[in-house]
């Protein structure tokens, strides 16, 4: 993911949770926490330990991150998974490609949401 954001100039500090539970203390801390919610989330639905669908769920939940943009990036294209998503208002849902060029050209799609996610803020 780092890679293909580079490739596409994307200007953005990158922040990677290893697993749904920590993901989910994240959000729970920006509450308390006087930083606001970052521009743009890329969760997988198949993380370890609590499913992504937990960690969107909680984000919802969350004042500062209830609007923020989502997108699901996951290697599932199961209706009710895509549904599930759609419910918990995900901006886009996207399979993960299984080509290298595809998975690159993830970045052009990331820094056109990230950047009308920062104009939606202004």
């Amino acid at each position: 993911m780092r890679h293909a954001l580079e490739e596409h100039e994307v200007d953005c500090e990158l922040l990677v949770i290893g697993d749904g539970d920590k993901a989910i203390r994240f959000i729970q801390a920006l509450e308390d926490d006087p930083a606001v919610c970052p521009n743009l989330f890329i969760i997988d639905l198949n993380l370890p330990k609590r499913p992504g669908r937990d960690v969107l769920q909680s984000m919802r939940q969350n004042p500062k991150c209830k609007d923020a943009t989502v997108v699901i990036l996951s290697s599932s294209d199961a209706l009710r998974d895509r549904a599930d998503a759609l419910e918990l208002g995900v901006s886009r849902y996207i399979r993960k490609p299984l080509r290298l060029e595809e998975f690159m050209g993830l970045g052009a799609i990331f820094k056109e949401m990230l950047e009308a996610s920062r104009n939606k803020s202004v």
